[in-house]
């Protein structure tokens, strides 16, 4: 059994949180992270002589960008973000260019600081409006997501929020068949990245994959910080893992939508893969994932022998997806 794979993260909804119930730290280290990286000439500041001691932009240079006191920038920094205006953070996410998944984590962050009530605003899979920020996915995925799932031609799985992939159909178990060669119905797939060793061989661009997983639960972290679940799993993966704990630690973000990859099979050899994320409105915090590869391609013809492999080495099956329950 591979070490930390064979089980889904916790589903619960107690007082502990991921960022604490005050994420002042969290919200400062965001903020001082985004400005280090902005330039003088990346933000249009006008530069003075002397020597500069900061890496990026200064707290005065901010403020100025944003429109805003340096008094006031430098309360935020420090984390407190309550009672802040919508109007304040996009001033805020324009003087710090923030991208689309960053200006929603700082939304998120400052939903967090007026209340455990609050919602994030407009990530993808997020929360509708009123409802709570504890992550609850459904203990089994849905007899029709499960025909979805047998319906797509290629490898498709769903997954929640924290990674875990809770079904997957033929071709998807014969993708990860090292995962499900030994007898698990479902895993992590945070887990398998950082904790399994077969994981660098399976992706070859494995910082790549490594690195936006973890900005993926980066921003699941700030939009759901009472999910016990995927606060046991970076603590984890904190404690394990010295590459998931620098990274985490940079605090960059990223919508899990679409990517490519490049896998290497242990049977179909190498395959150039497009994934895309399919959100389930109607089952809050689940995703299909399914691989598509480039028509006459090699990767097709790698992902036809695949299909034929799985076929003999899979036992006749009517019911094709498997589906494991989340441990409550």
């Amino acid at each position: 059994m591979f070490p930390g794979n064979a089980r889904p993260s916790l589903a619960s909804c107690p007082g502990r949180t991921v960022e604490g119930m005050d994420n002042r730290d969290e919200v400062r280290d965001f903020l001082i992270s985004r400005r280090d990286r902005l330039t003088p000439d990346q933000a249009g500041v006008p530069l003075y002589g002397g020597r500069r001691r900061v890496k990026g932009l200064r707290r005065e240079e901010v403020a100025m960008l944003a429109g805003m006191s340096t008094d006031y920038y430098t309360r935020l920094e420090r984390g407190n973000l309550s009672g802040v205006s919508d109007s304040v953070l996009d001033a805020l996410a324009r003087a710090l260019q923030l991208n689309e998944a960053e200006r929603t984590h700082l939304l998120d962050l400052a939903a967090t600081a007026n209340g455990p009530g609050q919602t994030g605003r407009s990530a993808p899979g997020g929360p509708g409006p009123g409802r709570p920020r504890c992550s609850l996915s459904p203990p089994r995925v849905r007899e029709g997501v499960l025909r979805v799932l047998d319906s797509i031609s290629a490898p498709a799985y769903v997954r929640n929020n924290r990674m875990d992939v809770l079904a997957a159909n033929r071709l998807g178990r014969a993708l990860f068949a090292d995962v499900y060669a030994e007898g698990t119905t479902g895993f992590n797939l945070a887990r398998y990245l950082f904790l399994d060793p077969r994981s660098r061989d399976f992706y070859t661009q494995w910082d790549v994959v490594a690195r936006d997983c973890v900005a993926a639960l980066r921003i699941e972290a700030g939009r759901n910080p009472y999910d016990r679940g995927l606060t046991d799993l970076v603590g984890e993966l904190s404690t394990r893992s010295e590459e998931f704990r620098t990274w985490w630690a940079a605090h960059n973000v990223k919508f899990h939508t679409t990517a490519a990859k490049t896998l290497r099979h242990p049977a179909a050899g190498e395959l150039e893969l497009t994934g895309e994320a399919l959100t389930l409105p109607a089952d809050h915090g689940l995703t299909i994932i399914t691989y598509t590869v480039e028509p006459h391609s090699a990767s097709e013809q790698a992902l036809n022998f695949l299909a034929s492999w799985s076929a003999q080495a899979s036992p006749a099956n009517p019911r094709e997806s498997e589906t494991i329950e989340e441990t409550k």
